[in-house]
């Protein structure tokens, strides 16, 4: 009797394991709770639907099968963040032809596929649509190239059931506008269509007015250029419409008065609206939660204008042009703001806009009337320690902070921002991403120490011009228990500086570093080699930049950890380390 009652306590815990993991959805919990026990191992195998794999070359689709047979949602990212701003070589690779070929041969129950800065061909998307057919339910193709509206027509042939079909920022080539027209006659779930800031121009406005009538269930459409008259008939019967971005005006506000916005629409990206197209959205001002003025062609005075009639905003992007003075319409009105991204504008839009920047005086006026945000990006111009720290001190929900000094001919006069830095992070402990790029002089040795010391949970860091010495990096690398990923431009670090750090950093997975002090030999990158550590140059090169002009991109240096035994699919422009040092 004891013996039974002893078996039936201990498989208690198992049991109701088995009950509560499936709830458990944290990447990082999962990851956690897999390394307890052999049993908890395969609960996860099992049970996991979604993973984000963060490197395409970080694992094989064959081991991913494996490890997690029955995933429902992929996301797969291929070239790193800094393809975006053209510092890597176009053909650096992250090619999902092995990735589509293994989700149509083994991934029964996958449903969601989501590649990221991946090159994807025509081919690629006639296998998988025609190989999951019914069973894909959202196709998102973020940043990618390589592909053609060909492509997309089999997919909107073959997969009648997708509720989510999204390629916004992809290179795309436009051939016809039969792939809108196959989509509006086949499909009825439809819920996110988005080809945003693409080159698309065939899209007919008649065939998203027949998508918005027959999906009921529509909630996001983001277009390219159109112009909002030809959107009259969309717009009246896409009636549960909650986000849209794309079209264009170009009357003045009196010319629009057909243009009903759907009774939900909460989201909104116009481009080319200017100063006399603004009172257009005055009428949904008040209920709008989210708001994209990226390309739309505001002045300070219109930002202004429309922002104070935004209460109930929680996530504004626009750019810089937005002045001081528009941060502080914005910390007046907009209290229930949690994401707050200032891009860059052109610097002739900034010289023809008055007071068209952003400085410690409009981050201080966030930060005291933006006290749930939790995510800021920004492009200043001028930046001092006192603003740094009122935004440690206010900003007690901040989870991802991202900041670019622009480096023009204004004199700093608060650099080093050494204390600044110490404060915001020693208060704001739920930053997980951080992001600080600064001019040479910007910060410390000390500084970047301090940045290690106070960084407990941040587990992506982007660092720009910071620190004076390897003395700085090795400080820092005491630190950090947590990072996962380290992306460095524009340091002083030298090649064996950069591999003790890795050392030190026990929870690093991927480096990305452009421009440091080379060794003669090479061979000091050698110190961090390690089992399934790869390592990739990319030597320095010339970039076009202009039709006669070229600049010089410094060397580069990329590691990762990889199940892989190596990639086949090396160009001639990187060099893996290990088959480069047998060759001298």
């Amino acid at each position: 009797m004891k013996h039974r009652n002893l078996n039936h306590r201990t498989q208690i815990p198992d049991t109701v394991f088995e009950c509560v993991i499936p709830y458990i959805t944290n990447s990082h919990d999962r990851q956690s709770i897999s390394m307890v026990c052999k049993t908890w191992y395969e609960l996860d195998s099992i049970t996991r639907k979604h993973i984000t794999i963060a490197l395409c070359y970080s694992s094989t689709p064959q081991q991913l099968h494996k490890r997690f047979p029955y995933l429902e949602s992929l996301k797969l990212k291929g070239k790193p963040r800094a393809a975006m701003y053209n510092l890597i070589p176009e053909d650096w690779g992250g090619f999902v032809k092995p990735w589509v070929e293994e989700i149509v041969r083994s991934f029964r129950c996958l449903k969601v596929v989501h590649f990221r800065r991946m090159i994807v061909s025509d081919e690629d998307l006639m296998v998988l649509g025609y190989g999951r057919g019914g069973n894909l339910q959202g196709l998102k193709l973020d940043k990618c190239s390589g592909f053609s509206t060909d492509g997309l027509l089999h997919i909107c042939r073959s997969c009648r059931n997708l509720k989510t079909l999204f390629f916004e920022e992809c290179q795309v080539t436009e051939k016809d506008g039969e792939w809108l027209h196959e989509l509006a006659m086949n499909n009825t779930v439809l819920e996110t269509l988005n080809f945003y800031m693409t080159d698309i121009t065939k899209a007919s406005s008649e065939d998203l007015a027949l998508i918005a009538k027959r999906c009921k269930s529509l909630t996001s459409v983001k277009i390219s250029e159109c112009d909002s008259l030809d959107l009259v008939s969309f717009f009246r019967d896409a009636k549960s419409l909650q986000e849209f971005g794309g079209s264009w005006f170009q009357e003045t506000a009196e010319h629009y008065g057909n243009v009903v916005y759907p009774p939900k629409l909460c989201g909104l990206s116009p481009i080319y609206m200017g100063t006399y197209e603004v009172p257009i959205v005055f009428p949904v001002a008040s209920r709008l939660k989210k708001l994209d003025l990226l390309y739309a062609l505001l002045n300070i005075e219109d930002h202004c204008l429309l922002l104070e009639r935004c209460p109930n905003l929680e996530v504004l992007e626009t750019r810089n042009v937005i002045g001081d003075r528009g941060m502080e319409v914005l910390a007046d009105s907009c209290k229930k703001l949690k994401r707050l991204r200032i891009e860059r504008g052109a610097d002739e839009l900034e010289m023809d806009f008055e007071e068209g920047v952003v400085s410690q005086r409009g981050l201080t006026a966030i930060a005291q009337g933006c006290l749930e945000l939790e995510y800021i990006a920004v492009y200043v111009s001028d930046i001092t320690n006192a603003a740094l720290e009122c935004m440690g001190i206010h900003l007690k929900n901040l989870q991802d902070f991202r900041m670019v000094l622009l480096d023009r001919e204004e004199v700093i006069t608060d650099l080093p921002l050494d204390n600044g830095v110490r404060t915001l992070l020693k208060c704001c402990d739920k930053l997980r991403r951080f992001a600080l790029y600064l001019r040479p002089g910007g910060l410390t040795d000390v500084g970047l120490t301090y940045i290690g010391q106070y960084s407990q949970n941040i587990r992506w860091m982007l660092l720009g011009y910071v620190g004076e010495s390897d003395k700085g990096l090795l400080g820092f690398s005491k630190g950090c228990p947590s990072l996962q990923k380290l992306e460095v431009r524009g340091c002083c670090f030298s090649e064996h500086a950069l591999a003790s750090a890795v050392l030190q950093l026990r929870s690093l997975r991927y480096l990305w570093v452009q421009g440091y002090r080379g060794s003669s030999t090479g061979f000091d990158f050698l110190t961090m080699a390690r089992p399934f550590w790869k390592i990739e140059i990319i030597p320095s090169r010339k970039v076009s930049v202009g039709e006669d002009k070229e600049v010089e991109h410094p060397a580069h240096v990329l590691a990762y950890y990889s199940l892989t035994e190596s990639r086949t699919d090396f160009p001639e422009s990187v060099i893996p380390l290990r088959y480069h040092l047998k060759g001298i």
